[in-house]
């Protein structure tokens, strides 16, 4: 192998990318001798954190950081104020662009950076839902929907095949990103090239084509699906696409805008010697049909049920709580898994689909006390609610226990600038700590 700037080029990847970029190559090249990209996206209505630097031009919200950021670290990230993600991975939920209403499908959504990205453009309205079949996965991507606050998402684990036949035709907008070979994370994570050979395009586009295939069953005449990749070949991109154009005579490609990246056909490479950031492709496909969907009342969906009569009682408990704590207070109108829920309006039909979350988690009833959950502190604080400083923050989000005054009684918030951190109860002179133990850092 050929080492070239402090990184192993593999043998074949050189010339795909001379067929691609011809006499931008050595440009390309060059840019490998440069520092990586880092950025972060903050929660809407929030001020960046302090190591926010310029904005990214393509993404609301959106900052670049140093690459030596310890953001991740800070007490800030586990509250929501923020989702780290690189910068060119922002362009895809940017360009798909949801609007408040929609019902939009995140195929290929863990750990999360996209999914977050397109809530923020739903303001908690509409239908998320949020796929990975890989358990451990789903897993993460349901942890950072809660730590985002999100309220509007149904997190599932489903192969494709799955969903697209008892979901035909019910998403206005669909996101495909695909897994791929990775070749846009060469750069900072140089050891992911040990895991690419020649073969590596070919057999992610087979695998990516029929997520495609899958994934435009649901979406309904009229609406947009974007495909994206993190990475630079042409079988995996532009192959793949124009395979599924070929294929799919009813879709057909969009161009789009957005600041700071160049004009396109409806396919997009994001390179790191032209825009600054790691490397990403996005095509924009429309499918023939009206452009609005029909209305709600005539949508396909399953209407949120009324509650059962037992669960009502525990329902009026849970409001009891909610009207305390909140000036507006979400309201529980389902039951999943033990908790009640304030659950989307519609959801589509979920007999045989492995489902981990719907909509805000609320609590639980144990006996006659409704336990808060933690994702309702993430939604947003109690008005009973106390300040703490970073290095209480820290304390807390390790599990410690706080002294408190004999007269304080009662669930508080623990807030940091703002943002609740989680739930903690007053009684005996103690706020005893009801962070979740699985998230605890020690």
């Amino acid at each position: 192998m050929k080492e070239q700037n402090n990184l192993f080029f593999l043998p074949g990847w050189i010339e795909q990318l001379q067929s691609l970029l011809g006499p931008m190559l050595p440009d390309f090249l060059h840019s490998y001798e440069l520092p990586a990209v880092r950025g972060l996206r903050v929660r809407p209505g929030l001020p960046p954190p302090q190591e926010a630097q310029e904005k990214v031009p393509w993404a609301e919200n959106g900052y670049y950081i140093p690459l030596d950021s310890t953001a991740g670290a800070h007490p800030l990230h586990e509250a929501g104020a923020y989702y780290l993600q690189e910068p060119s991975a922002m362009a895809p939920a940017a360009v798909l662009r949801p609007e408040p209403g929609d019902k939009v499908l995140d195929m290929c959504a863990a750990p999360g950076g996209k999914s977050t990205q397109l809530a923020a453009y739903m303001k908690g309205e509409g239908l998320l839902v949020c796929n990975d079949p890989v358990p451990g996965r789903a897993q993460v991507l349901s942890r950072n929907i809660e730590r985002m606050g999100i309220t509007n998402a149904l997190v599932i684990r489903a192969l494709p095949y799955e969903i697209s036949g008892k979901w035909a035709g019910f998403f206005d907008k669909i996101l495909v990103d695909a897994p791929c070979s990775g070749e846009g994370m060469f750069r900072r994570h140089p050891e992911l090239q040990q895991e690419w050979s020649p073969d590596s395009p070919g057999g992610c586009a087979n695998r990516q084509s029929f997520i495609l295939k899958n994934a435009a069953m649901m979406l309904r005449p009229g609406g947009l699906m974007a495909y994206s990749t993190c990475t630079f070949n042409a079988v995996e991109n532009e192959g793949v696409i124009e395979e599924f154009l070929r294929m799919h005579p009813d879709f057909s490609l969009v161009p789009f805008s957005l600041p700071g990246l160049p004009e396109n056909d409806g396919m997009l490479h994001l390179w790191p010697h032209q825009i600054r950031g790691e490397g990403h492709f996005v095509a924009l496909l429309r499918k023939d049909g009206e452009d609005r969907p029909a209305p709600a009342k005539k949508r396909k969906g399953t209407e949120v049920p009324s509650l059962p009569e037992p669960v009502k009682a525990d329902a009026a408990l849970a409001a009891s709580f909610l009207e305390e704590h909140y000036a507006d207070p979400p309201v529980p109108n389902a039951a999943f898994a033990g908790k009640l829920v304030q659950a989307p309006r519609v959801l589509p039909p979920l007999n045989g689909v492995r489902v981990l979350r719907v909509g805000l988690q609320l609590g639980e009833i144990n006996g006659k006390v409704f336990l808060p959950d933690h994702a309702l502190a993430m939604y947003r604080p109690s008005r009973h609610s106390l300040a703490m400083n970073e290095e209480e923050a820290r304390l807390y989000q390790a599990g410690q226990v706080f002294a408190a005054p004999d007269s304080l009684r009662g669930f508080r918030t623990p807030t940091l600038n703002g943002l609740a951190l989680g739930w903690a109860k007053a009684s005996d002179g103690q706020l005893k700590n009801h962070y979740p133990k699985g998230l605890r850092r020690y």
